[in-house]
């Protein structure tokens, strides 16, 4: 599945940073880059402020900072705003299925971005001016910094829901039924485990109360939880109950050593003796020997392409 992923110009290797510079990361472009089609955007250079140019910043008032030129004063805060709504725009017709942001940036960061006051330290209180209109117009967009996705739980949450979001909008924009949301979320329910049991729960409710509602509002509902439940990491002792859950239906058709090494593994991974790799592949190994469909079906057992080893590191 080729999905289409907005991001930051410079961390693609562009020349486009206020000083004619660039901050390519190697991950997005020789590892993810073979998996999805890079949106590149600059928001400084597309508002038209040139290469090299003068450096901006956020100053103000914290939930609403101006984006202010450094020597000249020039505020861009307006144009800046104008210039992202139309973009944002754009890009969702584009069918984005996620967004990779350049931390520290004042139009670019995702978070903790230096907002100056009237003295002292700036406080790290901040969204980049560009950011704040994305993330607030596409609010089921994942979006990550890339800071952000050197830590490899974080890497691992942000492609999986890549993924998943990608699904999701193949599935509400072709026919969708009260039926084929059963079917999507039942394919899912492991996932969601891993992730929120409380949120698997509300979903569930979501689906089987579904017949009473109008189905729009069912699916604009279950969209927004299924995408805020992914957020939330996975853990590891969430990881070993799903694993503990699946191997319950192994269980009966494995002899006691077959057994044993299963729960041993898990028992490793929820210690932080190996990583989640470890276990899943024992277990799906198991799940294609005895044919077992309902497993087979979940998402969670190969969530993103297997070449990114992502689940090695978790």
């Amino acid at each position: 599945m080729q999905l289409r992923v907005g991001i930051s110009a410079c961390l693609l290797g562009q020349e486009v940073r206020y000083d004619g510079g660039h901050k390519r990361d190697p991950f997005l472009v020789d590892t993810l880059g073979q998996f999805v089609e890079w949106v590149p955007v600059c928001p400084e250079v597309e508002l038209g402020l040139g290469i090299p140019r003068e450096s901006v910043r956020l100053e103000g008032a914290p939930d609403a900072p101006r984006l202010v030129a450094m020597k000249t004063r020039v505020d861009h805060t307006t144009a800046m705003a104008r210039f992202a709504r139309a973009r944002v725009d754009a890009l969702a017709e584009q069918e984005l299925v996620g967004y990779v942001l350049k931390k520290d940036s004042p139009s670019c960061g995702m978070e903790r971005v230096r907002v100056y006051g009237d003295g002292g330290p700036p406080a790290r209180t901040g969204t980049g001016a560009f950011a704040r209109v994305l993330m607030t117009r596409l609010p089921l967009l994942p979006v990550e910094e890339e800071g952000r996705l050197h830590d490899p739980r974080l890497r691992e949450n942000f492609v999986e829901r890549l993924f998943a979001y990608a699904r999701w909008r193949a599935f509400v924009s072709g026919k969708p039924t009260r039926g084929g949301l059963v079917a999507f979320h039942t394919a899912h329910k492991l996932a969601l485990l891993a992730h929120d049991p409380a949120a698997y729960r509300r979903l569930g409710a979501l689906v089987a109360r579904a017949k009473g509602r109008p189905l729009r509002d069912v699916l604009a509902d279950y969209g927004a939880g299924f995408m805020a439940a992914l957020r939330t990491l996975a853990t590891p002792a969430r990881h070993a109950n799903v694993l503990e859950h699946m191997l319950g239906y192994c269980s009966p058709a494995l002899d006691a050593a077959a057994r044993r090494e299963v729960v041993e593994t898990i028992a490793d991974h929820r210690r932080g003796l190996v990583p989640l790799v470890v276990p899943l592949t024992l277990l799906k190994h198991h799940v294609r020997r005895l044919g077992i469909d309902y497993l087979s079906g979940q998402t969670y057992l190969d969530p993103h392409p297997k070449e990114l080893m992502l689940r090695n590191h978790v």
